[in-house]
């Protein structure tokens, strides 16, 4: 065999050994990455139609592997909750595929959001919670079987918040080792943090002899995006972070404070709960302040995205409007960001302003700086164990 041919066996070798391979740990890389999916019910489909896109550009780089091979870290609230685990939990045991592509999660809400959001009969005596949720358990439950938190495809951060305790509840991968009772099944996870008061009611479950009694995420953070930076600054040290955030879409500012609740359960729910009221700290303008104030130094803009429809037709706002037209134009306004400017918050007013490119080709540097970032991880690891040793503390 010529040398040249030998070279060439070796290139293509390595090459193709970052191929299906799972991610190597952010200590062989620059940055940790994170996917942050907002609560918003049924709008999920919004940032379901986002991921599509970047799906699309990472997998024309290398067509077997999926976001979890990009992310070290993806973190979602109630619907965003439940896209993550089906982003990252395993299509079967041992598989490193995903249950779900974006492009079937977005399938996946128009198929089964009307049954999800399907209202009581009119003989049903119980009123509220809106949605008795049945069709949602069964369905998380036949999907995610008997998976546990320490087997998803890579690092999860999940809110939810316990309605006796009064407390937030962060199941999360790094966590895992000193509370082991966080190793919840996912089905039970997603149930949690899609508990949305006044709409399903709360998920009590037991798990390595913890009881709990939990509902919607977005009663600690709706956007999880802070919560899953404070995850990573905790157990990887002070390396650069990457991070996409996605919202489900908010009407325009006089209009926010319309459908957070139904109002034919309110009346009944609130009075009872002031006090889970009382400890929502963590609103989605406070997470832009405290990401672009606190954490500059390791989330830096040009690293940092957040897309987001800042005025959303307020009859679009509805998180439990599945009717077929609605969710059509939730998914006509997820691609219709794409060709939207990069919008910012300004820190001062707590309004956006745009940048020069569009979402689309922010997502388009964004797949460009992750796959690099695997590739270089994926060359270190493999320096390592051939006995080139690569040494770097987190």
């Amino acid at each position: 065999m010529s040398p040249f041919l030998l070279f060439a066996l070796m290139l293509f070798s390595q090459f193709m050994a970052g191929f299906n391979t799972p991610l190597p740990p952010p200590i062989y890389g620059d940055h940790v990455s994170i996917l942050s999916i907002d609560g918003g019910g049924i709008k999920g489909i919004i940032p379901a139609t986002v991921l599509v896109y970047l799906d699309k550009a990472l997998k024309a780089k290398d067509p077997t592997t999926s976001l979890a091979d990009y992310f070290d870290v993806i973190s979602g609230t109630s619907t965003g909750g439940l896209m993550t685990l089906m982003l990252t939990a395993p299509s079967s045991p041992g598989s490193n595929q995903p249950l779900f592509t974006p492009s079937e999660v977005v399938q996946f809400y128009k198929e089964n959001g009307p049954d999800i959001f399907k209202l009581r009969p009119l003989w049903d005596p119980i009123r509220c919670p809106k949605y008795d949720g049945v069709f949602l358990r069964n369905k998380a439950r036949e999907l995610l079987k008997k998976t546990r938190l320490n087997q998803t495809l890579t690092n999860v951060v999940i809110t939810s918040f316990d309605e006796q305790k009064i407390y937030p509840v962060i199941f999360s991968s790094f966590k895992l080792k000193t509370q082991t009772y966080l190793n919840a099944l996912l089905s039970d996870i997603g149930l949690a943090t899609s508990a949305a008061p006044t709409f399903f009611p709360s998920h009590e479950f037991q798990n390595d002899g913890v009881k709990f009694d939990l509902i919607d995420g977005a009663m600690a953070a709706n956007n999880p995006a802070l919560v899953a930076a404070s995850e990573v600054i905790q157990h990887s040290g002070d390396k650069e972070i990457l991070m996409l955030s996605l919202g489900t879409g908010i009407p325009k500012p006089k209009e926010k404070l319309g459908g957070i609740f139904d109002l034919g359960c309110q009346a009944a729910w609130l009075p009872f709960h002031i006090d889970v009221i009382s400890e929502v700290a963590f609103s989605t303008d406070m997470t832009h302040y405290y990401l672009a104030t606190i954490f500059p130094g390791l989330l830096p803009d040009e690293n940092y995205l957040r897309i987001e429809e800042y005025n959303l037709p307020p009859y679009m706002n509805e998180m439990d409007n599945a009717k077929p037209r609605n969710m059509k134009n939730l998914e006509k306004v997820g691609k219709g960001l794409l060709t939207q400017k990069v919008k910012r918050m300004k820190v001062n007013t707590f309004q956006p302003f745009e940048l020069d490119q569009t979402n689309a080709q922010a997502l388009d540097r964004l797949a460009e700086k992750l796959f690099a970032e695997r590739q270089l991880r994926l060359k270190r690891k493999s320096m390592e164990e051939g006995g080139r040793p690569f040494i770097e503390t987190i």
